[in-house]
């Protein structure tokens, strides 16, 4: 018979953002509210400012530690949308927000700096979702003493649909390419968000799974989570009703729930300690289980054949 052994399990280091500090022990979960009418999935369209505070209470009810608020939607098909336009949709939400949570953290969902400068005093965390597309972006999060999320699209520009897309390098075009390249990529830009002043706690690493990758480079990225927490940073994993599970599992946005989850807990298993979700109460519960069958978080509860007095 074999004897255990103590699990080597990957610990990333804990972001810290507005007093607050998340870990392996203390997962964070990002909730998402997006000021937009056409997001890819119906159940999170907060257009009307009156819907979109509502998102925000039963957001912070069901456990969010952050909310992330964007005014654009992600791909191609979405409408066209100013820099102006994004402003009035983002900022006045924002400052709704922080007069009513004033402990919450607030995160902006931007690839513009000018988005993120007009929204100054309000956020905590800048969510770069496209790969300092903008190369202002990070030095407007610096000044105004935001963290940053450093992303990786594969080089894409914003708002591309990944078609096609292939990952090759000097040591082939195998299943590991698309893993080195995002390797590289955040490494780069978590480097150049220190060398515009902001601190590593206040950086956190996403993989981007759909973005400039097909279902395949995503569930090949999801397995190397690890590898993504040995960078020494944060590691957000933005999983929420994505592509890569509707193709996996053949399935519309509104029956992801399930594979999404499954990915959230083996991202968490592995290393991930921030979850941006559309389902915040499940998640919640999920990172929260995960973490203590990791053994870094103790149980709620110890009544069942405890000691008396332990």
């Amino acid at each position: 018979m074999t004897s255990p052994h103590r699990l080597d399990l990957p610990h990333a280091p804990a972001l810290e953002l507005r007093g607050h500090t998340f870990d392996s022990s203390r997962p964070a979960v990002m909730a998402i509210i997006n000021r937009t009418l056409d997001s890819f999935w119906s159940g999170n369209r907060h257009a009307a400012i009156d819907d979109a505070l509502s998102a925000l209470d039963a957001a912070v009810e069901c456990g969010a530690d952050i909310v992330d608020v964007g005014g654009v939607r992600a791909g191609h098909e979405g409408e066209v949308v100013t820099i102006s336009e994004e402003i009035d949709r983002v900022v006045p939400f924002l400052e709704r927000a922080r007069s009513t949570y004033p402990q919450l953290i607030l995160s902006l969902d931007t690839w513009r700096s000018e988005v993120a400068e007009a929204a100054a005093g309000t956020i905590d965390l800048v969510n770069d979702t496209w790969a300092g597309y903008d190369p202002e972006l990070v030095q407007v999060a610096a000044r105004i003493g935001a963290g940053v999320v450093c992303s990786h699209t594969g080089g894409l520009p914003p708002r591309t649909d990944p078609v096609g897309m292939r990952y090759v390098d000097a040591q082939g075009d195998d299943e590991l390419a698309v893993v080195r390249d995002v390797l590289r990529g955040l490494a780069k830009g978590a480097e150049q968000a220190r060398t515009a002043g902001v601190a590593p706690e206040r950086i956190l690493v996403d993989p981007t799974l759909d973005f400039g990758k097909t279902t395949r480079h995503s569930l090949t990225t999801l397995r190397h989570t690890a590898d993504i927490a040995a960078l020494g940073y944060p590691v957000l994993q933005a999983l929420s009703r994505k592509d890569f599970v509707g193709e996996t599992l053949d399935l519309e946005a509104d029956d992801r729930l399930e594979g999404t989850l499954a990915a959230t807990a083996i991202a968490a298993w592995l290393g991930a300690s921030v979850f941006r979700a559309h389902d915040v109460r499940a998640t919640r519960r999920v990172v929260d289980m995960v973490a203590s069958i990791r053994g870094d978080r103790p149980p709620a509860l110890r009544v069942r054949g405890e000691p008396i007095g332990q």
